[in-house]
Formats: C-alpha cells, sequence, structure tokens
C-alpha cells in the first residue's frame, strides 16, 4: 500500500503496540539521516489510517541518548503525517501530580547535552518559532481524549528533558522542583523541535510513573517501579490515543502548519543542491 497516513503515533516505555490497531501493514524506511528505531506499523485505528512507531524499538533496545530522532520525525514526514501524538513515561516533580496520572504538558525546558535537535544546517539553516513547543490544537483534543476516558488529568505544565540514562540525584530534584517545573523525562524535546521544523503537529501524553526520587517515598526510583506503573498506564493511553485519532482531521490553522514560512535564512542561491535534495520533503513547498 502506498497511501499517504496523517496521524502518527510514538509509543514510548510500557506502548510498545495498541492492541486496536487494524490491517496492519510494517513500512521500513531509510531516511537521509539514517534509520529510525524500528518499521513504522502503518494501520487503521477508529477508521483511520495511523502510523504507529515505537520509539525504543523492538523489546525496547534503545536509549533515550541513543535515539535518532531526526530518522523517526523525518519518517513521519515522508509517511505523509500531519498530526503525531506521543506518549511517554515520566517522573512527577510535584505532590498533587501522582503515578498514573496524566499530564499534557504545553513547556519545555532542556537539559540534555550533544543530541541532535535540528534537520538544518550543512548548506541549509532555518530558525523556526518554538515558544510555543506543542500544537494547541492537538493538545486541547489530548485534553477532551484524556477527559473521555476518565483518567486523572493535568492541563499544562513544564516538561524538564534530561540526558539520561540514569535517573536523578536527590539534589538534583530538589532543585527542579524549587525551580517550578512539573514533570520530568528524557526523550520528547526533540520530537517536539523536529516536528515543528517538519511542519507536523506535535503533543504528548505524559504518563506518570513515579515522584523522581524526592519524594521520601521514592528516593530509591527503581525500574521495577516504574515498570509497574508503566503497565497500569499502558492500557490507559491506549484508550487515550484512540479517542484523540477519533477527533482527527481538524483544520490545521496552528503555526506548525506554516513553521517554515519566514524560518528559511539561507539565500536561495546560497543554499547547496545536496541540502535541497535532502530535506525536500521538508522544504519542498518554499524551496525549488
Amino acid at each position: 500500500m502506498s497511501q499517504t497516513v496523517s496521524i502518527g503515533i510514538i509509543g514510548g516505555s510500557g506502548l510498545y503496540d495498541m492492541a486496536e490497531l487494524q490491517d496492519r501493514e510494517e513500512r521500513i524506511i531509510h531516511t537521509p539521516f539514517g534509520d529510525p528505531s524500528g518499521p513504522y506499523v502503518v494501520a487503521t485505528l477508529r477508521g483511520r489510517r495511523v502510523a504507529f512507531l515505537a520509539r525504543h524499538g523492538h523489546g525496547h533496545r534503545l536509549s533515550p541518548s541513543e535515539l535518532n530522532f531526526r530518522a523517526n520525525i523525518f519518517g513521519f514526514k515522508t509517511l505523509g503525517v500531519e498530526w503525531i501524538l506521543s506518549a511517554s513515561a515520566v517522573g512527577s516533580l510535584r505532590e498533587d501530580i501522582r503515578p498514573l496520572d496524566i499530564v499534557v504538558p504545553d513547556q519545555f525546558f532542556d537539559r540534555t547535552r550533544g543530541r541532535v535537535s535540528t534537520f538544518f544546517g550543512d548548506g541549509l539553516v532555518a530558525h523556526v518559532a518554538f515558544a510555543h513547543p506543542f500544537c494547541p490544537h492537538l493538545s486541547q483534543i489530548a485534553i477532551r481524549s484524556v477527559e473521555k476516558a476518565g483518567a486523572r488529568l493535568h492541563k499544562g505544565g513544564t516538561y524538564f528533558c534530561m540526558e539520561g540514562p540514569q535517573f536523578s540525584t536527590i539534589a538534583e530534584s530538589n532543585f527542579y522542583r524549587k525551580a517550578g517545573f512539573d514533570i520530568i523525562g528524557m526523550t520528547n524535546l526533540q520530537e517536539a523541535k523536529l516536528a515543528r521544523e517538519a511542519e507536523i503537529c506535535y503533543t504528548t501524553l505524559a504518563l506518570v510513573t513515579d515522584y523522581d526520587c524526592w519524594h521520601p517515598e521514592h528516593d530509591s526510583v527503581t525500574v521495577e517501579m516504574v515498570i509497574a506503573n508503566l503497565v497500569g498506564n499502558a492500557k490507559t493511553a491506549q484508550q487515550v490515543i484512540a479517542n484523540a485519532v477519533e477527533q482527527l482531521p481538524v483544520a490545521r490553522t496552528c503555526e506548525c502548519a506554516k513553521a517554515l514560512a519566514a524560518a528559511i535564512i539561507t539565500r536561495p542561491e546560497a543554499m547547496s543542491a545536496d541540502a535541497k535534495h535532502r530535506l525536500a520533503p521538508i522544504v519542498g513547498k518554499y524551496v525549488s
């Protein structure tokens, strides 16, 4: 099948598949930036064609620092995706955000190191606006979908993106809390930046697994603790994502849809042919 797919789903820790996906086919995509985390599962969900990608690969074999974010998002772009719903396990930095709650954040704070988070450079430069890192329209759809599923919801909040793969020290965790951050994770920031460059609407369902280590009852966050709550979150996350998919497509009147319109700074005569060819799926409508 060669049809385009407008809805993308990224499954994070614990969400490696979705039971409701029907009429499945695998798409193996090679990109100019290397290979994605694995094959995209193109399938039907609630009557819509979607593309599902397990962020960490089959069997969870890729750490956050090893993820090829550029390939993952570029693959979605070549499939025709215009909306990405991502699910991600996070720790809570607030007492009232409890394990098994879902947060739909509206801001990021970056403390990753050395991760490539742009398609541009090497012959073609662009600077997209990123003041509002999540698509507001898609986030509202996600919020309504969480409410419909009956899960405990927190609207908005700042996702602190750390490098990992180690969890925080107590000193770090308390510092993040005092700075006013709400949740902590290791993956979503680069996805959001690259999706914006690719003019794809993006939002996150942050699935809370633990209180990080600041909480007196969680001062030793373990994989076992996280996995136990991942299992509890997975079923709810699938329901929320399916609810959201039912509400798509919608008119793309957000800034995501035209993020590159005033962002490309390289003069046309100075653009390298290699860069234009490499980035054609992303810049083709602006660069001939």
